[in-house]
This record gives structure tokens, sequence and C-alpha cells, in this order.
């Protein structure tokens, strides 16, 4: 399988804040704020999604690692806007740079790492470990 991913691939997400973001609905804190974990995820699907239509037939991005800092609370149903940038693309393992903004400025930034793998061998071997 050859990926002729190239530095430089964006991608962008919006969404709008709802009480199932937040980190009382997370579990990962006590208030109606946009939770970490779905800022991460939100991060992590601009990332995925910018690539995918690049990869193979077959073939699926894996999330391995982030390194985000968030920096600012966002209410519930205020949008979020969240971009991400191909940094490098090293044969299957990516780094990407990760941005989210609300409506008044960034609430949180890093990179994330992303590894190509073929969908239906990853599920095999995960499903019949030898």
């Amino acid at each position: 399988m050859e990926f002729n991913l190239k530095p430089g691939i964006a991608g962008r997400q919006v969404i709008t804040v709802t009480d199932a973001d937040t980190a009382s609905s997370f579990g990962s804190g006590l208030i109606a704020v946009f939770a970490t974990p779905a800022m991460i995820a939100l991060m992590e699907k601009t990332a995925q999604l910018s690539v995918q239509p690049l990869l193979p037939a077959g073939a699926i991005t894996l999330g391995t690692a982030v390194s985000i800092t968030h920096t600012k609370a966002t209410p519930v149903g205020m949008k979020v806007y969240c971009e991400s940038e191909l940094l490098e693309a090293d044969g299957k393992k990516l780094l990407f740079r990760v941005i989210a903004r609300d409506e008044k400025g960034v609430i949180g930034e890093g990179t994330h790492r992303r590894y190509i793998v073929d969908a239906e061998a990853f599920m095999n071997k995960l499903n019949n470990p030898a």
C-alpha cells in the first residue's frame, strides 16, 4: 500500500457545543463547559477526515498520540472551529498541528499523531490474535 500524503493537507470542522459535549456529561469535570475530551475528539476527527479521501481503498488512520493544551472554557451554545494541518508524513506515520477556537478566540492547540492501517487486516488481527 503506497501513500502520497504531503505536508500542508488541511482540515476544518465546526460544531456547536451541546450538553452532551460538556465536562459534566463526560465525567471529566463538574460544570457545563466544553469538555477537554470532546475538544480532543474534535481535533482527532478533523485530522482524520482531512486525509481519509486521499488514502487507498480499505485504509484508515488511527490516533496514536495527542499533546494538547486546553486554555479556555467554552459555554454550551457557542460554536467551536477546529483546524488541522499535516506537518509530517513518514510512511504510515502522520503528525498534525491542531487548533480549536470558539467565537472569542483560541481555546486549545497542540499536536496529534495518527497511523495508517488497513482496516480489515487490523480488525482481523485484533479479533484473532496469534
